[in-house]
């Protein structure tokens, strides 16, 4: 089969397509035909070494991916042959996603409700399930003002939608005007972009500040975003796409992070996302596509913050 793969840490030009041996499922796995796989930001830095992976590198050579969505072809034993045939979405174990074929454990295939596309399904599968959390955490209530951070984003895009949709009132934050008019689409009651200087101001001019931020960003926009928080008001923290960790505010209340879900609680979290776009409740925003071999144009994209919500790759 064909596949991305890496034998050194570094830019996007070590993601090679080669011919590699097809995955064979174990006991309690699936092997998967992949027909999209989801591409994150995590995963860029996983591949370039830095940020919170460089505490942890994976070992080499390595084929990336965590998530892929395709037709069950295979299983391994002890694991019902019905299931053969099922189209699903399912985390690879963070490894293996870029490729033709890929092989999940059983209980993290998870099968892709009627009315869904598949292609929504993997760009719901990463980002939606760590929304539905985020969201459900932060206890969004109707009648708040909610500060959205990269509103334009995989997370950020359905995190505008469920607080919206909470009954709150939110304002989109991203970098460039170009994303004005999609945020807005989603929910959003107003726009900023936070390339202007002072954009934090725009923000509380607004309402005399925001009751909840939530900051995947970090850095100068973290911090910039915790001064439109109101005093009393609270932050959820949840990524670094800048490289550094916000610290919330003297002013402002974090978050708990309740600590990392189980994997029942995860597949609880990714079933309760898909249901919800198959309700018409929550709609991911695709915003390019890339066939497999042109993956490391795919990283490229997403590092220079040229994508707008999810970034897939095609086999």
């Amino acid at each position: 089969m064909r596949a991305v793969t890496m034998d050194r840490f570094g830019g996007p030009e070590v993601l090679q397509v080669r011919q590699v041996a097809d995955p064979v499922p174990e006991a309690g796995q699936v092997l998967v035909a992949v027909e999209y796989a989801g591409i994150t930001f995590v995963e860029t830095q996983v591949r370039a070494g830095r940020g919170p992976a460089a505490k942890q590198r994976p070992l080499l050579p390595r084929v990336p991916g965590n998530g892929v969505g395709g037709r069950v072809v295979a299983v391994g034993p002890g694991v019902d042959p019905a299931l053969v045939g099922t189209v699903v979405v399912a985390t690879t174990g963070g490894t293996g996603g870029y490729a033709e074929l890929a092989v999940a454990w059983v209980e993290d295939a998870v099968p892709v409700p009627a009315g869904v596309e598949l292609r929504d399904a993997v760009a719901l599968l990463a980002d939606g399930r760590t929304a539905v959390l985020l969201h459900r955490r932060a206890e969004v209530k109707a009648g708040e003002w909610v500060l959205v951070e990269a509103a334009g984003g995989g997370v950020g895009s359905l995190l505008v939608q469920l607080a919206a949709a909470s009954g709150a009132r939110v304002i989109g934050a991203a970098r460039g005007a170009g994303k004005g008019g999609l945020v807005l689409s989603l929910g959003a009651v107003a726009y900023v972009d936070y390339s202007r200087p002072g954009w934090e101001r725009e923000v509380t001019e607004l309402n005399g500040g925001v009751d909840l931020v939530f900051d995947g960003v970090g850095g100068e926009v973290g911090a910039q975003g915790m001064l439109a928080v109101r005093p009393g008001g609270r932050a959820s923290v949840y990524g670094m796409a800048s490289g550094s960790w916000t610290e919330p505010a003297g002013h402002v209340r974090a978050v708990p992070d309740g600590g990392v879900p189980s994997a029942a609680e995860v597949r609880a979290l990714t079933e309760e996302a898909l249901a919800l776009a198959a309700a018409g409740r929550l709609r991911p925003t695709i915003g390019q596509t890339y066939p497999l071999h042109e993956a490391a144009e795919a990283h490229r994209a997403i590092e220079a913050r040229a994508t707008t919500g999810k970034t897939l790759l095609i086999p």
